[in-house]
């Protein structure tokens, strides 16, 4: 199948927010894969200083990801609902709730994101929860920059494929980080990356990624059979030489990619209030996983991250948002760029 990326070969290495920056971009690029910088989470002054580090550094292609999402409008009786939910966390590591410190809050694509967009004009420009507003799409297309975004049912791929999107990812329930859904909440819907990859590879008239436990060149070529045009791989990043998680984080993927059997994942609203996959702990069994009264994404994340800051600090990761897909066992301490020419023989 002809590989519809602009990079040499169809593999990307998924944007890992607050997990990464412009190293491991670079590191993929150089190797031959689709590095991608993740940018929900960065300020607009950081964003542009990453995109010139990866342009100055190689000149391959590569995405930037943005988030695509709408900033709800938030209750007191919401807030206090929440973090009642959490009190007893709260006095359990001597923080007070009426005094938390707000930290970094993911913004979704706007003006001034664009501005950066039509700057520098990166080669693929993806989103996650669906497309921006028409005008700003129209925008980022008008760059020349191929656009993606991910999809976790039929309907979604759809929409996207209607909606401006050159090429839908396929993201199976397997991955880690934050689903893609936008469409719907029922995550009953959730499906795995073969079947989901195989059903909009049928159905859709644009290529498709695959995306979610993608992690050596077995699982890539399984895709591939199933009709994928390109593979996404996020995971098996995340214990790179250049990846940016804490210390705690990298230990829990160490032992999950040994031992995955004594370290099951779960998908969660309690860290930021969208539906993640991350390693399981003592605050999503305590909350029962998906709770009603997290705060709509991303504000519940002000709370989380005050417990997770604190707990971390004494050696704990009850309270830490351990993002991790289903299959740990490609992660590896190695550079990204030896990763991606290991997974790249897939495609030899």
């Amino acid at each position: 199948m002809q590989n519809p990326l602009p990079s040499q070969y169809p593999l990307i290495q998924a944007p890992l927010a607050g997990a990464q920056n412009s190293a491991m971009t670079i590191a993929v690029c150089r190797a031959g894969g689709l590095g991608s910088l993740a940018a929900a989470m960065l300020p607009i002054d950081k964003l542009e200083q990453e995109i010139q580090t990866i342009q100055a550094a190689c000149d391959k292609p590569f995405n930037v990801n943005f988030f695509a999402h709408t900033l709800p409008e938030i209750t007191s009786e919401q807030n206090d609902k929440w973090l009642n939910l959490l009190d007893k966390y709260f006095n359990e590591l001597g923080i007070d709730k009426n005094a938390l410190p707000q930290g970094v809050l993911r913004r979704p694509f706007d003006e001034n994101q664009l501005s950066i967009v039509e700057k520098y004009r990166p080669s693929v420009v993806s989103f996650h929860f669906g497309l921006p507003e028409k005008r700003l799409l129209d925008a980022v297309k008008a760059t020349g920059a191929m656009v993606l975004s991910s999809a976790t049912t039929l309907k979604e791929g759809l929409w996207l494929q209607e909606n401006g999107a050159d090429c839908v990812i396929a993201q199976g329930v397997e991955a880690g980080g934050h689903r893609g859904v936008f469409l719907e909440n029922d995550l009953s819907t959730q499906m795995g990356v073969l079947p989901l990859t195989e059903l909009l590879a049928r159905k859709l008239r644009i290529p498709v990624i695959a995306a979610g436990g993608i992690v050596d060149t077995a699982s890539i070529q399984a895709a591939l059979k199933l009709g994928a045009a390109a593979v996404q791989v996020g995971t098996a990043y995340m214990l790179c030489e250049e990846s940016t998680i804490g210390v705690l984080h990298r230990q829990a993927l160490e032992n999950a990619a040994r031992l995955p059997e004594n370290y099951p994942t779960a998908v969660t609203n309690i860290f930021s209030g969208r539906p993640a996959r991350g390693i399981v702990t003592r605050l999503m069994q305590e909350t029962g996983f998906i709770h009603k009264d997290a705060l709509p994404f991303p504000f519940a994340a002000t709370a989380t991250g005050a417990l997770k800051a604190v707990a971390e600090k004494q050696g704990n990761t009850d309270f830490s948002n351990l993002w991790c897909g289903q299959n740990p066992t490609g992660c590896k301490n190695i550079s990204a760029y030896d990763l991606t020419r290991e997974l790249l023989a897939a495609f030899e």
